[in-house]
């Protein structure tokens, strides 16, 4: 396989929605829960009632339990007209909820991509977290490898068998799932091929597909507008930065909601070097601006009537011999100047620049999220994210982060630090002499250049956007698109909003 600039993409199930199951269907993927005397099976119209209770049979055989997540394969009944019937658990049945079926579905996607052709009737306990599941459980990246490997094989493809009344949901949770798979693809890719100037035109190309305005300042307009952070950033590396602006407008809007997203398309850590083990892990660090441009692509999608702008400011942090030196002072977008203390503390340099000029729009809402803080995973784990800011709105943001499976935690604002973050030589300075509270000074950092009147979340998502551990739920290694679903389903609910 021949190297490209732009993103490396991976392959997700496709799906489709039947009243039935499809003649060449080769298995049916079907629903089993945790009784108390061992596992049992709910009726499903894709087996009668005779080949049904072979099933049960057969799994009982091989000792399936229905515990969540647990997923068993057995021949099928001889009448069943399909090769298999794979039982995925759903636990206790007075337990299930969203998230346990997504992850359930998501298991079983994982575990079954040998197989070409899926009926599944799991869409019974709710259609679109199993569409979610079985699009983010099934996704597969293989990269840029020379030789096909195990994840070279195809996701199944799945066939969720439901009414036709269902085509809304159905329609509206593949476009979400499929969001946040373009999301992961970015956040995969290698940096040598993801780097600002080629993420820039992958995502003036997607933009233009959907029909989103785009507007693209490169080096020179950046130096020329006052874009002192994301300059400063993207100084010490031969690929220059970029500052992407993505806007929806549709005609009945009655709200304006501001996206930012952290683009950092590798971080050293400039000057402030960062250890080498684990430096590779850094090409995730754009995942917020990944997160928000599918974020934007989706509402265009879903037509959603909320105008949207997505700011993404796109930089790489190498130590080059222009690289901005700790000490230095920087003049941000709108005039606040920062005191440099630590050029690893780079994100929220650009960040606020691109707050500031997200501001400038007078938006209803500001979101923003990024790849921030270590401490962030200190305090909340590799799973939480942390959501700092306005009160009410943080509070809901977070709120919705749980609701939708992408956990998140509301953390404060600290006292202290309003005043910690002030410098001598500067009117701010990026790091705090103390490493406690350090998630809460980098929102305390950010919340200077979030315009007057604006309601406005922070979501500081370093762990959760990026899985180096193995796969779960619907979950893979590496990047996982958070908080993407997070963020889409805030957008729906402003658009709702009277």
């Amino acid at each position: 396989m021949s190297q490209h600039a732009g993103p490396t993409r991976g392959a997700f199930s496709e799906l489709k929605l039947e009243k039935k199951a499809p003649k060449n269907a080769q298995a049916l993927l079907i629903a089993a829960f945790k009784g108390e005397e061992g596992i049992e099976l709910p009726g499903t119209s894709l087996l009668k009632p005779a080949a049904l209770r072979e099933a049960y049979e057969s799994l009982i055989a091989v000792g399936a339990t229905g515990k969540a997540n647990e997923v068993t394969r057995i021949p099928a009944p001889k009448k069943a007209e399909v090769d298999s019937i794979i039982a995925v658990g759903l636990g206790d049945a007075e337990d299930l909820d969203a998230e346990t079926l997504r992850r359930a579905a998501g298991s079983a996607a994982r575990s079954i991509s040998k197989v070409e052709e899926v009926a599944t009737s799991l869409g019974d306990f709710g259609i679109a977290p199993t569409v979610e599941g079985l699009i983010l459980g099934g996704y597969k990246f293989q990269g840029l490898r020379s030789k096909p490997g195990k994840d070279s094989e195809q996701p199944a493809a799945f066939t969720v068998v439901a009414e036709k009344s269902a085509r809304e949901e159905f329609e509206a949770a593949k476009i979400t799932a499929e969001s946040v798979v373009i999301a992961r693809d970015l956040v995969n890719t290698p940096s040598n091929l993801l780097y600002p100037e080629s993420y820039a035109d992958f995502l003036s190309a997607q933009a233009k597909e959907v029909g989103l305005e785009v507007e693209i300042l490169d080096e020179k307009a950046l130096q020329k507008q006052g874009f002192g952070g994301i300059t400063a950033v993207g100084r010490g590396s031969a690929r220059p930065p970029r500052l992407v602006r993505l806007s929806w407008n549709p005609k009945k809007a009655k709200k304006h909601v501001a996206l930012v997203g952290k683009g950092i398309t590798f971080d050293t850590g400039g000057i402030s070097l960062k250890p080498g083990s684990g430096m590779w892990d850094m090409i995730s660090d754009m995942g917020g601006s990944a997160a928000m441009a599918a974020s934007i692509i989706a509402a265009a999608k879903l037509n959603l009537p909320v105008k949207i702008t997505a700011t993404l400011p796109l930089a790489e942090n190498m130590p080059g011999d222009n690289a901005t030196r700790p000490g230095d002072v920087i003049t941000h977008y709108g005039g606040i100047t920062s005191e440099v203390l630590n050029t690893d503390a780079e994100g929220r340099l650009v960040l606020a620049d691109a707050i500031a000029r997200a501001s400038e729009d007078k938006p209803d809402f500001l979101i923003e999220t990024a790849t921030l803080t270590g401490a962030q995973m200190v305090a909340l784990g590799e799973r939480t994210a942390g959501v700092m800011g306005s009160e009410d709105f943080r509070d809901r943001m977070a709120g919705i982060g749980r609701e939708v499976g992408e956990n998140a935690w509301a953390m404060p604002l600290l006292e202290e630090h309003d005043e910690s973050v002030k410098s001598a030589s500067a009117d701010i300075r990026n790091i705090n002499a103390k490493r406690e509270g350090g998630m809460e000074y980098a929102g305390t950092y950010l919340k200077q250049f979030v315009g007057e009147g604006i309601e406005w979340a922070h979501i500081d998502v370093a762990g959760p956007s990026f899985n180096t551990t193995g796969a779960y739920g619907y979950t893979p290694k590496m990047g996982t698109g958070v908080p993407t679903r997070t963020v889409i389903a805030a957008l729906r609910e402003i658009a709702e909003s009277k």
